[in-house]
């Protein structure tokens, strides 16, 4: 490659990093004033962690319930705002705190001096103990601490379970997952020795697994705070919150509402009426999500298949650099980069859906690309010769000679994109996307069954994928008619 093409490349990439640069975002106001502004408060939670929160039906429709949505609640009636419950990950909450997506967390978070240094706290609205579960026929096998000397310990990613493992536990394999309900999973599964749970929701999870028990071993630091984080240097927000809590706690709100979550986790139904609707919605988003990044993936991606076919050294190189970036990284990592970074870096306030849905289009359009490209460049040479030869112009003879049979040539790898689209959509349900999976996870957290929901769910998706590879198989069929 000549000098000035390698000058011309360094100056692109130099020009694409100075249009995103890395800031720090400050909170120039109060949250509280911002919250006033807004008429709502956002409330960020994980709802898989009944009974602090989970989902419910109710008269086919979905609701938050929980202690800490009847505390969520009670806030923005006291605050006379809104309430908007913002569902996601747990170990994303902080960082959806910390850019501005969310106004708060309530999601049964105690305070930790390493999560102080990234955000402030209220007083604790509620004190909870430690326990450790196993499964029942080992109970006399695991009585205190040094019992767990090698064994595997399963903990919830970035909790106070995961700190008490690591300060109690230094000689056990801890595992962190992400999920309550996989953590269960695989202690049914014996992927792991024992648990280490919130008393409340253990209690929960033992009266539907009941292979499991209590184990009789104490911690330390048995009993942990519960409390509610805001983001730094909200005093004003800190101030009216800390009221409001005292307010709770002198009347003693917090049992009505561990009182009123225990009736309505168990409320009387099949498997199929409480949780049909959380599938169907499921199925619709997951189609959605994946149709708007294959058609707008398809358009980008025809553009940079020609941008890379170019001549023109600047469009070549802007297409190769693209789909080399996207290539060579996991769609885990542009979810959370589009997802944070519209916020963080261009300051704008965007859906989760519509974070997924840009991610999408992102990653598909830099695969449907190399797709397309390969597609024109395995039509014979010969026929773009025959057509100019016959007065067609480079552009006429693309459209009406090239492309015809091109599309017949990436037709099934289009399809095979489609099918893995639709399976990899469920990676947006880490930013909170009510998808498929995403509703089966919640599933997971309000019926305390960590396997049947994962049934369905690749049920579901194997019905999708299977209808949508036939469908595929019919146009090709077609379309090979003229061969």
């Amino acid at each position: 490659m000549k000098i000035r093409n390698v000058m011309q490349i360094v100056l692109i990439i130099t020009m694409i990093f100075s249009i995103f640069p890395v800031t720090k975002v400050q909170a120039k106001t109060d949250q509280y004033d911002i919250i006033k502004k807004n008429g709502v408060l956002r409330v960020g939670l994980s709802a898989d962690y009944a009974p602090y929160e989970f989902e419910k039906t109710v008269n086919g429709k979905r609701e938050y319930a929980g202690i800490d949505i009847e505390l969520s609640k009670k806030l923005a009636k006291e605050l006379g705002v809104e309430l908007k419950i913002v569902n996601m990950q747990f170990d994303s909450l902080l960082g959806a705190l910390k850019i501005g997506k969310i106004d708060m967390i309530a999601s049964g978070m105690s305070p930790t001096p390493e999560r102080k240094k990234e955000v402030d706290f209220t007083d604790n609205y509620m004190f909870v103990s430690q326990r450790m579960i196993v499964q029942k026929k080992e109970v006399d096998k695991y009585k205190s601490l040094s019992d767990f000397k090698g064994k595997a310990i399963g903990v919830q990613k970035q909790s106070t379970q995961e700190e008490l493992a690591k300060n109690e536990l230094p000689d056990s394999d801890i595992q962190s997952l992400t999920r309550v309900p996989e953590i269960i999973m695989s202690l049914n599964t014996g992927k792991v020795d024992g648990v280490i749970i919130e008393g409340p929701v253990g209690e929960a999870y033992l009266t539907q697994n009941k292979n499991l028990a209590f184990s009789k071993v104490k911690f330390e630091e048995e009993e942990k705070g519960t409390a509610i984080a805001v983001p730094k240097d909200s005093p004003k927000l800190l101030n009216e919150l800390n009221t409001i809590i005292k307010d709770v706690k002198d009347k003693n709100l917090i049992q009505e509402y561990k009182d009123k979550a225990n009736k309505e986790m168990f409320n009387d139904g099949s498997f199929v009426s409480k949780y049909g609707t959380f599938f169907i919605q499921g199925i619709g988003a997951t189609i959605l999500i994946s149709l708007i990044g294959v058609l707008l993936g398809s358009l980008f991606g025809g553009i940079l298949a020609f941008m890379k076919l170019s001549k023109n050294i600047i469009s070549k190189t802007i297409a190769w650099i693209y789909i080399e970036f996207i290539r060579g990284t996991p769609l885990l990592v542009q979810v959370f980069l589009v997802y944070f970074g519209t916020t963080a870096v261009l300051g704008i306030d965007i859906s989760a859906f519509v974070c997924g849905a840009i991610a999408l289009v992102i990653n598909c359009a830099a695969y449907i690309a190399e797709i397309i490209r390969a597609g024109i460049k395995a039509v014979d040479k010969g026929q773009m010769e025959a057509a100019r030869s016959l007065g067609l112009s480079h552009a006429q003879a693309m459209n009406k000679v090239i492309m015809p049979q091109a599309i017949k040539k990436i037709l099934p790898a289009l399809g095979n994109e489609f099918i893995t689209v639709i399976k990899e959509s469920s990676i947006v349900s880490v930013i909170g996307v009510s998808e498929l999976m995403f509703n089966a996870q919640v599933v997971q957290g309000a019926s305390f069954d960590p396997f049947t929901p994962l049934m369905i769910a690749a049920l579901v998706y194997f019905i999708l994928t299977f209808g949508l590879s036939r469908v595929m198989n019919v146009f090709e069929r077609r379309m090979s008619v003229s061969d």
